[in-house]
């Protein structure tokens, strides 16, 4: 699963400039240490250090210009793949490419889960719904 801000992040919508992308969540966990690492990554996860990641484990930190701090979650339970080191040297590709290169992290969920977290997904069509119920109930 491939970990991207929504369409809908005010970080996508407001015209927000991007200060800084931290993946240091605490005084003693960086997700830059994770290291997961071979010629294939699914086979040699479990015995290198892929840090595991439940719904509400934080990725990264991500403050824009205006002093506005975002906390992104992982949203699904797994084993942390990557992370992506470019959008520390060029936060804008977060802005400008948010579904492709400016992707947060890659997380790989327990194959005998993959099924009912897929299940549990919205459509584009009710992602969609549930952003107009939003907007029309904050109006």
């Amino acid at each position: 699963c491939v970990i991207t801000l929504a369409e809908a992040h005010p970080l996508l919508q407001s015209g927000k400039t991007i200060k800084s992308i931290n993946y240091q969540i605490s005084a003693n966990c960086s997700r830059l240490q994770n290291k997961v690492s071979g010629k294939s990554k699914r086979v040699r996860l479990f015995d290198l250090g892929a840090q595991f990641l439940t719904e509400l484990a934080p990725l990264c930190r991500i403050s824009s210009s205006d002093g506005e701090e975002y906390t992104i979650y992982s949203c699904i339970r797994g084993r942390l793949i990557e992370v992506n080191e470019n959008i520390l040297s060029n936060p804008a590709i977060l802005q400008e490419k948010p579904s492709t290169e400016g992707y947060i992290a890659v997380v790989l969920p327990k194959f005998e889960e993959s099924k009912s977290i897929t299940q549990g997904l919205l459509t584009q069509k009710e992602y969609e719904e549930v952003l107009l119920k939003r907007l029309n109930s904050s109006s």
